[in-house]
């Protein structure tokens, strides 16, 4: 079976990890790199399937800045999915508000909803997981010198 999925896919998703630990993460992955790789390994450890909510490439391009993503969300699907510590990766459409992204929620239901320390968005994540009575583990350090943005700034240096 496939591990991309769209988000009305959600409910047959729920059917094949019925018993196990979810483990849920959400980023951009645009340009994947060593602290990318940190991250999801180390929230998979806290669960037995890991899935990753890949935000669109409008969402990218308004966190991050014109000239992104580099990489089209298919793509970065399609890399995420060569990973051994991801199960499924959920596509997401252009969300515009926080109750279509607490839906989305609610449908996977997970256990787990694992962040980086110092996390900018720490309340809205405990919110959420709130929602389903999930738990918010920090996983890893955020490695500001492994950004992709920070690698793209190098770039412009050469």
């Amino acid at each position: 079976m496939n591990n991309i999925i769209g988000i009305n896919q959600i409910n047959n998703l729920n059917d094949q990890l019925k018993g196990k630990k979810v483990v849920l993460v959400g980023g951009c992955f645009d340009i994947l790199h060593i602290g990318h790789i940190t991250f999801l390994n180390n929230a998979k450890k806290n669960g037995d399937a890991l899935i990753v909510l890949l935000e669109s490439n409008q969402k990218v391009r308004e966190l991050k800045g014109e000239g992104r993503p580099i990489n089209i969300q298919k793509d970065r699907a399609e890399v995420l999915s060569a990973l051994k510590s991801v199960d499924f990766i959920v596509l997401l459409p252009q969300i515009t508000s926080n109750e279509e992204y607490n839906e989305i929620i609610k449908k996977i239901n997970p256990n787990v909803i694992a962040t980086t320390k110092g996390d900018s968005s720490l309340d809205y994540k405990e919110r959420t997981a709130n929602l389903v009575n999930a738990e918010v583990i920090e996983v890893t350090d955020y490695i500001n010198e492994k950004s992709t943005t920070k690698l793209l700034s190098l770039l412009g240096n050469i």
